[in-house]
Order: structure tokens, then C-alpha cells, then sequence
């Protein structure tokens, strides 16, 4: 039978400290939310004692979230311990999180106490905390670098005074798979009442081995893991929580390890953590990066289009996320660019495919990706790459804190002007919502971008906009010292070539239907 593992989320304390990663108590509060939508065991949220701020977070949380159980940090001090307290007043399910540094260089340097002084003030520090909760766990900091013999007498003392959670913390990240788990597994062998106690572990990535460590831990004995969204934390991170619950879902085998949560929601939360701490996902990082479902060797794109789980041991799906991408560049094969065409409504016969593929290689050395337009552009090269249905003859806004921003367009069109107004939720939207008018298009708008090109305060500004609609994506670009214009011209070059593609679209449907 597969044990529960307790997932305990540290994002909004541990998490927090990563340089620049602060937070506000709102802030904190919609990621709990979100926590607790995923499904963690426990919610950690924050230091209540380090600022009002965070005192205030915590409380927030502990009035407003159900379900998980909330979690405060607090020092092996009196004002600590009332400080996570009186936050956690308002929860149903609260725990109290003690620590106390335990390792030699910790005893000798850091706090300038022997033994037996560390001992009596963590058994005195989960007794206080017990006052205010039944839960209470006690971490022993830096614990991987504590002498075995003396962490089990604190572990055995704790418990008996009342620690149901006894956490090893892997503070530094300086503990190795092996010697982490043979650690677990002493501490079952050798603390004498640890039944009364579920054993955390909290790893940090130093050596990049915070995932690992924390699942040797599992394999040894450890029912409860603390961890981070995207792994964020000090210095290096903390192990990552949806690296952590993929491998024990998709290993359950080896494992035979489960949690609670909620898979579907971890693209959701990453991305939430990521746009509110401003620290952005690796692109190659596990489960949630950019490229986690992304495939352009041609080797993997052929097999992946033969059968998926050649080269993916999860769907993209299971995590939230739409679906896998086969990215076309100069490493993909002819069974990829074939079936790209083919979803694009292209058939090519043998040898205008080995024509089309040729120029498709030579393209795609000068471009890092090659784009539906691009493609559309090279299979036919009797037709112009691009038509220019529209130009753009006249552009003027009207906005202000107590205007309605409204745009006036007038488009050229094969020698006529067309013209039309529209409002919007600022200027740029408005000139969008007025060209939509014009055209009779309305794409979906998948990304804009603004960068100056010159310097000076008259400055070039470039606008780039990548726009979908029935399945095709384009990009366009247009620069100007006047960022509307810009933004306008940039729209106007995507529609067009929208356009263009839906004309060699009908050509390429008329003589397939001549010459099947």
C-alpha cells in the first residue's frame, strides 16, 4: 500500500528569501489561495516575528484559507513563539514551527551554548509552543552537519515533550543522497519514540541535489517533505514541490509514495509565484519550464509523432499545461516539418516536399524557430512572401485619467481609404479594436513587445506583436518615434500577413484539388 507524503509548502517563507522575491501581505494571500487549490498538505506563511508585514501575512492567511493546515516559523524564543501565535490565532488547523540550530560550528559560533543548553532549550521551546497548538514541529537547523548520536538525543527529547513533527533540515545543502537517507533511516533505527512523530526533511540546492536528498528521504522513512514552488529560496533554492510529487506520481512504481495534490494545477501556481516574485522559470527547468514539453531534434520528433511516450514520461496535461510543441529549427526531420505543413492544410507531393524541405533547412540556419508563416512563405515561391492588403494612412488617440480612450483609423486599401473609430482599455487597445472593425479580423493577441531602437528622447521605438487566428500565428513589427504608431503598424503588418497566409492557403486547396 502507497504512503500519504505530507507536502509542506515553504514558498512564502523559505521561498520569500530569495533575494528580491519579497512579497506583500496581498500578495502572500493570493498564493495561498492558489496553495491550497493545488492541494498542499500544509502552508508555511511566514516569520511572523521578522516584520509586521509578514505578521500580518500570516494572519490573513489563517483567516481566509481552509483547508491545509497554516504554519508559522518561530525561533526557540518567548517572543517568537507569541508572535506565531497571536498570527495564527485566526486558523482552524495551525502549527507552530520551532527551531534550533544543533551542528557543532552552529553550537560554537552562532549561539555559544554546550549540549546539554541546547537540549533543554528546545525540549523548553516545543513545551512553550504547545501552550497555543497541538501542532508543533521542531526543526533542529543545520542538522546534516549535526553528530548523529547527539540529533537523536534531541529528536528523542523534543518529541517527548510534545514535537508531533521533527524536521531535518539539510540547511546548506551539503548532504549527499546516500549518506541523507542512511541519516533517515538512523533516526528511525535510533530515536527511540520517533513513532510519535512523522519525520520532515527540509533540503536546500547548494549542490543541486535538494530533490534527491529529499527523495532518499522518502525511501528511508520520511513522511513529510518541505518545498517550493519552482524551487525558489535562499541562495541556491529549496527543492522544488513539482519536481518532488511528478517523480513519486510518475515513479509511483519505486516509490509507492503518494500525495494530495492536484497536478493539473501546478502549471498555474508556477506561473502565478513566478509573475509575483518577478523571478522567472529556466526554460530547461523540470515539469514547468519552457521546454519541459518542447521537442525540435528531429530524431525525438519523429518518434514523438510515431508514438508520444518515446520521448515524454508525462503529458503535458497531467501538469496543466496545453499540450506538447514539436518547434521547428534546423535540427528537425522531414516527418515534422511534413506533419506541420500537413495540420496547416498542405500536401506536397515527394519531390515538391524535398524542394520545400531543401529551402526549409536553409531558413532555418538564420532563424532560432521557424513559424507558420514562415512555412507558408517557402512552399510556394511563385507567390510573394507577403501581400500588403492594407497600409496605414492615418492613426489618431484620445486618452486621459478622465477620458475614454478612443482611436480614429484610416486604412488604404488597393486605393480607397476606409475609416473607423473604437474605444478600448487604452490607446493601443482601442487602435487594435478599430483595425479589427476595418478588416473584419479579430486574431488573438498571443504577445506584444516595445524596446527602443535609438537613443535619445526621440527615441525609434520597435513594437512586435504576434497575433492567432484560426490556428495560424504570425508575428508583426513596426517602429516609430510615436509608440501608438508603432503599435498600430505593428498590428497592421501581422493582419497582413494573416492575410497572405489564408490567400496561399486557398491557391494551394485549388490546385490540390486539380492535381491530387
Amino acid at each position: 500500500m502507497a504512503r500519504h507524503i505530507v507536502i509542506f509548502d515553504t514558498t512564502l517563507r523559505d521561498g520569500e528569501q530569495c533575494p528580491g522575491a519579497s512579497l506583500t501581505p496581498q500578495q502572500k494571500l493570493e498564493v495561498a489561495k492558489q496553495l491550497a487549490r493545488l492541494g498542499v498538505d500544509v502552508i508555511e506563511g511566514g516569520f511572523p516575528i521578522a516584520s509586521p508585514g509578514d505578521a500580518q501575512a500570516v494572519r490573513m492567511i489563517a483567516q481566509a484559507v481552509k483547508g491545509p493546515v497554516i504554519a508559522a516559523l518561530a525561533r526557540s524564543l518567548p517572543a517568537d513563539i507569541d508572535a506565531a501565535a497571536a498570527a495564527l490565532a485566526p486558523a482552524k488547523r495551525r502549527r507552530i514551527h520551532v527551531f534550533l540550530a544543533t551542528s557543532p560550528i552552529h553550537r560554537k559560533f552562532k549561539l555559544h551554548k554546550a549540549e546539554a543548553e541546547i537540549v533543554r532549550q528546545a525540549v523548553w521551546a516545543v513545551g512553550y509552543a504547545k501552550k497555543y497548538a497541538k501542532d508543533v514541529e521542531f526543526s533542529p537547523e543545520d542538522a546534516s552537519r549535526t553528530e548523529p548520536e547527539f540529533l537523536f538525543q534531541v529528536l528523542e527529547a523534543v518529541i517527548k515533550a510534545g514535537a508531533t513533527t521533527v524536521n531535518i533540515p539539510d540547511t546548506v545543502g551539503f548532504a549527499v543522497p546516500d549518506q541523507f537517507g542512511a541519516l533517515i533511516q538512523g533516526i528511525t533505527e535510533h530515536v527511540r519514540n520517533i513513532d510519535r512523530a512523522v519525520i520532515s526533511v527540509h533540503c536546500h540546492n547548494d549542490l543541486g541535489l535538494s530533490v534527491p536528498n529529499s527523495l532518499a528521504a522518502i525511501t528511508h522513512g520520511a513522511g513529510q517533505v518541505e518545498c517550493t514552488i519552482n524551487g525558489i529560496g535562499e541562495r541556491a533554492g529549496n527543492a522544488s514541490l513539482e519536481e518532488i510529487v511528478m517523480t513519486l506520481k510518475i515513479r509511483g512504481d519505486f516509490y509507492r509514495a503518494t500525495t494530495g495534490i492536484d497536478t493539473t494545477q501546478i502549471a498555474k501556481t508556477s506561473k502565478l509565484v513566478s509573475a509575483l516574485t518577478g523571478i522567472p522559470v529556466q526554460p530547461n527547468k523540470a515539469i514547468v519550464g519552457g521546454n519541459a514539453f518542447r521537442h525540435e531534434s528531429g530524431i525525438h520528433q519523429d518518434g514523438m509523432l510515431k508514438h508520444r511516450a518515446t520521448y515524454e514520461i508525462m503529458r503535458p496535461e497531467l501538469v496543466g499545461l496545453g499540450g506538447s510543441q514539436l518547434v521547428l529549427g534546423k535540427l528537425s526531420g522531414r516527418h515534422a516539418f511534413a506533419k506541420r505543413l500537413g495540420s496547416l492544410g498542405v500536401r506536397l507531393s515527394p519531390p515538391e516536399l524535398d524542394r520545400a524541405f531543401a529551402r526549409f533547412k536553409v531558413l532555418a540556419d538564420k532563424k532560432k524557430e521557424v513559424f507558420d508563416e514562415d512555412l507558408m512563405a517557402i512552399v510556394e515561391e511563385d507567390l510573394p512572401a507577403e501581400l500588403e492588403t492594407y497600409k496605414l494612412a492615418y492613426v489618431h488617440t484620445a486618452s486621459g485619467s478622465d477620458t475614454v480612450p478612443t482611436a480614429t483609423i484610416r486604412l488604404a486599401k488597393k486605393g480607397k481609404l476606409l475609416q473607423d473609430a473604437a474605444c478600448g482599455d487604452g490607446p493601443v487597445d482601442a487602435c487594435y479594436k478599430t483595425i479589427d472593425r476595418l478588416t473584419g479580423l479579430s486574431p488573438e493577441l498571443v504577445d506584444y513587445g516595445l524596446h527602443a531602437v535609438t537613443k535619445g528622447k526621440d527615441a525609434l521605438g520597435e513594437v512586435a506583436v504576434t497575433l492567432r487566428h484560426q490556428g495560424v500565428e504570425v508575428t508583426g513589427r513596426g517602429t516609430s518615434t510615436d509608440v501608438i504608431e508603432a503599435s498600430a503598424k505593428a498590428y497592421l503588418h501581422a493582419i497582413n500577413k494573416l492575410i497572405s497566409s489564408t490567400t496561399r492557403r486557398s491557391y494551394l486547396k485549388r490546385r490540390q484539388a486539380l492535381h491530387p
